[in-house]
C-alpha cells in the first residue's frame, strides 16, 4: 500500500478544509495588515474571525491575550527569556522550576538561562514517566520565578497533571507555563479551568499551517517583546503578520475542538488495536499507562533491536514513525525519556514513537502492526544483544 504516516506528534497534514481557507491570502487577499490602503484593511476581518477561533478553542477570555508567533519554539523562547528580562536580571528572582523532559526548546532556553546565572531545578519523571504536582511544591522557593511544565510528552505522550500543577503555582504565587503543542486537539484545553499563566501553542501539530503560533498571556501579566521591531500585536511582538498561516490555524483550531469527541474515541481505539498489536510480540514495552497518555501515541520499546534501525526498515517499507521528538532527531545520544524513567543503558536506544491522528485508517494499522512485528524479528534475528 502507499506510504503510511504514523509521526503526527512531529507534524500533521494540513486539513483540506484549512488549506482551502488559506488560498485567498497567497495571491488575492494578500494586502499587509498594518497597511491603511484597502488591501490591507480588507484582511481584518478575517483576522478578527481567527483570533476569535483561537479564542474559543482556549476559553481564553477578554482581557487576555493571544500573540501570534512563528511556532511554539519562539513562544516558549518569549516567555522564559521574557521572565529572565523582567523578574531575574532584576534582582527580583533567580530561579525556574522544570522537568527533565521537556522539549529541547525549553531544556536548551533553561541551559542558556544557567549560563546567565538563573539556578533551575530540572524535577524528574516517576515510573508513569510523568512529574505530580507535589514534587513542583516541593521545589518551589521564595526565589521562584517561573514553572514551566508541558502539558503533554511530546514522546511518550503521557498528560502532565497540569490543572494541579497551575493550582499549586497560583497557591504559591509564582507564575507557570505550559507548552501545550501535544495536548492541543487531543485533550481538552480550557484556560477557565487550567489557571495557568502563558501557554505556547504550534498551529502545525493539530493539522494547520507550519510557520505560525501563538502564545497565551494571562489578563494582568506582561512579557517584554523577545523581537523588536514594528508595532505588531500592540508592540508585543514585531513582524508582519502571517495572514494566511493566522488563518489556517484559527480554522484548525475549531476543527480540533470539534473533532475532539472523535480523537477521544476512534483516533484512541485505533491506537489501542496498534498498541496491542505489538505487545503480541516478546519482550516489547510500552512507556506508561495508555490512560495516561494522549490517545493518539503510542512509545514503544523492543528490546534488542536499535530504535534507529528499526526506523529504517519502516520506512523501506513505506512507514513513517519517529525514535523521539523531530527536533532532536539527528542527535545520536542515549533517549532521555527512557533515561529519566530509569529503565536503563540496554534500552536507552531502542524507543520508537508511532502517533496517529483522525486521518490515519483501520487498514494503515493493520498493515503497520504486521510490518513492525516482521521489523522487528528480521533485526533481532541479526542482533547481537538479544
Amino acid at each position: 500500500m502507499d506510504r503510511i504516516y504514523l509521526d503526527n506528534n512531529a507534524t500533521t497534514i494540513v486539513d483540506p478544509l484549512v488549506k482551502q481557507a488559506m488560498e485567498p491570502y497567497w495571491c488575492e487577499r494578500y494586502g499587509n495588515p498594518n497597511s491603511l490602503h484597502t488591501f490591507g484593511t480588507e484582511v481584518h476581518p478575517d483576522l478578527r474571525i481567527a483570533m476569535n477561533r483561537l479564542y474559543r478553542g482556549l476559553n481564553a477570555q477578554e482581557g487576555d491575550d493571544i500573540l501570534i508567533t512563528s511556532c511554539a519554539t519562539e513562544s516558549n523562547n518569549t516567555v522564559l527569556k521574557g521572565i529572565y528580562f523582567d523578574l531575574i536580571k532584576k534582582g527580583k528572582k533567580n530561579h525556574i522550576v522544570t522537568t527533565t523532559v521537556e522539549h529541547p526548546c525549553v531544556a536548551n532556553s533553561c541551559k542558556f538561562l544557567e549560563s546567565q546565572g538563573v539556578k533551575v531545578t530540572y524535577l524528574p519523571v516517576n515510573a508513569d514517566a510523568r512529574v505530580e504536582a507535589d514534587a513542583v511544591r516541593h521545589a518551589i522557593t521564595d526565589k521562584t520565578a517561573l514553572v514551566s511544565v508541558m502539558w503533554a510528552n511530546n514522546e511518550t505522550g503521557v498528560i502532565f497533571p497540569i490543572k494541579e500543577i497551575a493550582e499549586v503555582c497560583k497557591a504559591k504565587g509564582v507564575l507557570f507555563h505550559t507548552d501545550a503543542v501535544q495536548a492541543i486537539g487531543k485533550v481538552r484545553v480550557d484556560l477557565q479551568d487550567v489557571p495557568a499563566d502563558f501557554l505556547s501553542l504550534s498551529g502545525h501539530k493539530f493539522h494547520g499551517p507550519k510557520g505560525v503560533g501563538a502564545l497565551f498571556v494571562r489578563k494582568g501579566l506582561k512579557l517584554p517583546p523577545l523581537l523588536h521591531g514594528g508595532e505588531q500585536m500592540s508592540g508585543k511582538r514585531a513582524g508582519t503578520l502571517n495572514v494566511a498561516g493566522i488563518v489556517g490555524m484559527g480554522l484548525a483550531m475549531e476543527l480540533a475542538s470539534d473533532n475532539l469527541g472523535y480523537e477521544n474515541k476512534e483516533v484512541r481505539r485505533l491506537r489501542d488495536k496498534l498498541e496491542d498489536g505489538l505487545l503480541k510480540i516478546k519482550d516489547v514495552l510500552v512507556i506508561s499507562r495508555r490512560e495516561l497518555r494522549v490517545p493518539n501515541t503510542v512509545f514503544i520499546s523492543v528490546r534488542g533491536v536499535e530504535g534507529e534501525a528499526l526506523l529504517w526498515d519502516l520506512n523501506k517499507s513505506g512507514i513513517a514513525a519517529s525514535t523521539g521528538s523531530a527536533c532532536a532527531s539527528e542527535s545520536l545520544e542515549a533517549n532521555p525519556v527512557i533515561k529519566a524513567i530509569g529503565l536503563g543503558s540496554e534500552l536507552s536506544h531502542t524507543g520508537i514513537r508511532l502517533s496517529l491522528s483522525r486521518f490515519t485508517t483501520e487498514e494503515e494499522i493493520d498493515f503497520a502492526i504486521k510490518t513492525f512485528t516482521e521489523a522487528a524479528g528480521r533485526l533481532r534475528s541479526i542482533s547481537s544483544t538479544y
